[in-house]
């Protein structure tokens, strides 16, 4: 175990909290606009090359098994992100949000997913602590998510069956139409929720979701909770600029949910033995964590590489997602509608 005192917890909080308000003044001071190719670029770059300083700054303080698991770890949020962001699409399309308003909805988005997955990873930490044999169900937990998202990978989420989305149109007063960045607004002197209110609780709401899946991941890779919240929070914190950066290659790769899908599957496994050596028997074996990067990185490579193979054999395979309208109405889902 990483030895990891209170004031590295303090100054690593303290860290992330800057990096994120630099990225917030930043784009407050430019204010709405289209996130290009280049900007996004340019922040991806610089977010990626932290976490690699911080894995390799790791292995200088810590030891090479840490910053390994680390890396394993950033790789595995970072590529079930990016299946994330399918979602993303398709909740920004069905809500029809402004595209000089889509940095703001995300950055508000990641913000709420970095507050609950810290929750959830404390959580997480002390139930294993616990009881080390939760393993097992959070081995068995990630291969059923693993065939349940090879089986439903061409299956759109469906946005209205959020239930905080329904609960907020049941309590809220909302209208169709967007008020420039506003989320609330004033209709005939009363105030009233815009759509752009809703579609960051739909963000950010779906993103617990994407906890469960993850969370799990990564403490089969690792069990110090100080990798899994950095790994988190570096993937997290580039996550906005991906969304930009990847606009119009996202619907290009089509086997990204069946390499997750085997991702996962492996952690799961890994899991169980893992447990089943702490708990059963020492003959089980125990996949080293090298082995576990080793094969991540294969599968993200193969998965990406194959994608863009058969997108470029076959257009008829690309991922059909809803378009942008770029309108200032909503189209609320049926489901959510007032």
């Amino acid at each position: 175990m990483l030895e990891v005192h209170l004031y590295t917890w303090v100054i690593t909080i303290a860290a992330f909290v800057l990096i994120l308000g630099i990225d917030i003044a930043i784009a407050a001071r430019k204010g709405p606009h289209v996130i290009q190719v280049g900007e996004a670029t340019k922040w991806i770059i610089f977010y990626v090359a932290l976490a690699i300083a911080f894995g390799v700054g790791l292995a200088v303080v810590g030891d090479g098994q840490s910053s390994s698991e680390f890396f394993a770890g950033y790789l595995t949020e970072y590529s079930l992100s990016v299946d994330n962001l399918f979602v993303f699409v398709i909740i920004m399309a069905s809500f029809a949000v402004p595209q000089e308003h889509q940095h703001k909805v995300l950055l508000f988005g990641i913000v709420l997913a970095l507050v609950l997955r810290g929750l959830f990873i404390a959580v997480g930490a002390a139930v294993i602590e616990a009881f080390s044999g939760v393993f097992f169900l959070f081995g068995a937990f990630l291969i059923y998510t693993a065939i349940q998202l090879a089986r439903h990978r061409d299956e759109e989420p469906e946005v209205g069956s959020n239930p905080l989305l329904k609960l907020m149109e049941r309590v809220l007063p909302t209208t169709r139409e967007y008020d420039g960045a506003k989320v609330t607004t004033k209709i005939d002197g009363k105030r009233v929720a815009t759509p752009l209110l809703l579609v960051m609780v739909a963000i950010g709401s779906t993103d617990i979701l994407f906890a469960l899946d993850s969370i799990p991941a990564i403490f089969g890779l690792t069990e110090e909770p100080y990798i899994v919240f950095t790994a988190n929070a570096f993937a997290l914190l580039g996550l906005r600029q991906l969304y930009f950066l990847l606009d119009g290659l996202l619907d290009r790769l089509v086997y990204l949910s069946i390499g997750l899908s085997v991702i996962l599957g492996f952690i799961g496994v890994k899991l169980i033995l893992e447990a089943a050596h702490q708990n059963i028997s020492e003959r089980f074996p125990e996949v080293p964590i090298l082995v576990s990067l080793g094969v991540i990185i294969v599968v993200l490579v193969i998965t990406t590489v194959a994608s863009l193979a058969k997108t470029k054999r076959d257009p008829s395979a690309i991922k059909k997602l809803t378009p942008h309208t770029g309108e200032d109405q909503a189209q609320i889902p049926e489901d959510v509608q007032p």
